[in-house]
């Protein structure tokens, strides 16, 4: 993938004392951060459609106006220039901002095919990487957002975003890049110093709407520190050149069909859950175990990161600043449980019963289930999880050169048995779902999936 680094920028934050800035700030990890603290960072790829975009229209006009209006959310959102640390003497990490922190943001070039890169056929899956920045990080400090913003020329161009898993979730990120557009699209240059930001997209960095008691982090931690005290991320595997990408859409219609032929098929239809999240993750994750085949008494397991915004007491505002995500498991399952004929309906019964039981168990009982998963967590467990929500409208996020022609979850080549799931980019109900296999695999798969619907 030939793609020409230009320059490497540093954004600051505004900064005006006339306002409420946060110009030094200390933020606390909380528990939902914690489990995130040692595994990939998220990484999302943006694709902008403009097919009169020229070299010079790219440096002089689309850079400055987004480094200046990065500049101007950062004023709200300054914890993104800052730092993760984690002192010795301290038990947990946290976030450090001062004056003079900033974020990168990296200019690039490419002479790829824009259509192809940013298409839903299938492409080398390492491709994308080269369009999201990497991230700092050391054993007691990393940074917390890179960004990287690369030319196709006469075509279009992407933003790549790469954010520590431990300071924000997909939500609290998408918050960002919609602040970030709304500056950038709303405001002219003269009239840009410090732009009010609406109520639904101004952050909140009070801790204390984290309802969870404190004992509950040192389970955490002590699950974290088996691997040692340190904030580096998983570094990403090498990707075998077999290995695609490819993008799938479920409309509505093919849920309901699913959706039916559970209801025909369970037996008992009326105690599950059948939103369209169950059914898509059930659906693409039989399909994924039957193309990946292997000793079908292989163990395997399912996390469902479940957002706890609307289910603390009280509950955490929507613009929260932080995580608010935990990983429900299931375990003790083996692959033939989801590979028969009887599979499809048999993951979302499973699926079923994690979702419902948000509802009825204290956020303890989904602590201690994680932690004692991690205890029996058995070598050569293939892994089924999901990435990003339908909920997100990343598609929405206009910088002023038009919405999206494509969005994009690069970390799921990093784990075998992930994949993400957005918005349609049609703006149709449904869900629109990204995953990675080798060739062979996928072959399978793209006929497993299309036969079962």
């Amino acid at each position: 993938m030939a793609v020409n680094v230009i320059k490497i920028l540093r954004v600051s934050y505004s900064t005006d004392s006339s306002l409420d800035s946060l110009n030094s700030l200390n933020l606390t990890l909380t528990f939902f951060d914690l489990p995130w603290i040692n595994l990939p960072p998220i990484q999302r790829v943006i694709f902008y459609r403009l097919l009169q975009l020229s070299t010079e229209s790219f440096h002089s006009l689309i850079i400055p106006k987004l480094e200046r209006s990065l500049s101007l959310v950062l004023h709200r959102y300054s914890p993104l220039a800052g730092r993760l640390t984690w002192d010795p003497k301290h038990p947990k990490p946290c976030i450090l901002v001062r004056h003079d922190d900033s974020v990168s943001l990296t200019v690039a070039e490419t002479d790829e095919d824009f259509s192809r890169v940013s298409g839903d056929g299938l492409r080398p899956a390492a491709e994308l990487r080269s369009f999201v920045p990497r991230m700092e990080a050391t054993d007691d400090s990393a940074s917390v957002l890179s960004l990287q913003v690369t030319l196709f020329r006469n075509q279009g161009f992407c933003i790549g975003v790469t954010s520590h898993h431990a300071v924000v979730d997909g939500k609290a990120i998408a918050l960002f890049l919609k602040s970030w557009a709304y500056i950038c699209r709303s405001q002219e240059e003269e009239a840009m110093r410090f732009p009010h930001l609406p109520d639904g997209l101004t952050p909140r960095f009070d801790r204390t709407v984290i309802n969870v008691p404190t004992r509950l982090e040192a389970k955490i931690l002590e699950v974290l520190l088996r691997k040692g005290k340190t904030l580096k991320n998983l570094e990403p595997s090498e990707i075998d050149a077999d290995t695609v990408r490819v993008t799938l859409e479920l409309t509505q219609e093919n849920i309901q069909k699913l959706k039916e032929r559970v209801k025909n098929e369970s037996a008992r239809p009326l105690e599950l859950q059948l939103s369209t999240f169950v059914i898509a993750f059930a659906y693409i994750w039989t399909c994924m175990l039957k193309a990946c085949g292997g000793d079908a008494n292989r163990p395997v397991r399912l996390l469902v990161p479940a957002d706890f915004r609307h289910r603390l007491d009280p509950q955490v505002p929507e613009t929260y600043f932080g995580n608010c995500l935990f990983p429900i498991g299931s375990f003790g399952y083996e692959a033939k449980e989801f590979t028969e004929e009887n599979g499809f309906v048999k993951a979302v019964e499973t699926l079923s019963h994690s979702v419902k039981s948000l509802g009825s168990q204290e956020i303890e009982s989904h602590c201690m289930n994680y932690v004692e998963g991690f205890k029996k967590f058995k070598p050569g467990a293939q892994l089924g999880v999901v990435a990003g929500s339908p909920r997100l409208g990343i598609y929405g996020v206009d910088f002023g050169w038009g919405r999206p022609a494509k969005t994009e979850l690069v970390a799921i080549d990093r784990t075998r048995g992930s994949f993400s799931f957005s918005e349609r980019k049609d703006g149709q109900d449904g869900v629109e779902m990204g995953l990675c296999l080798k060739k062979s695999e996928m072959n399978i798969f793209l006929s497993l999936f299309k036969i079962g619907l």
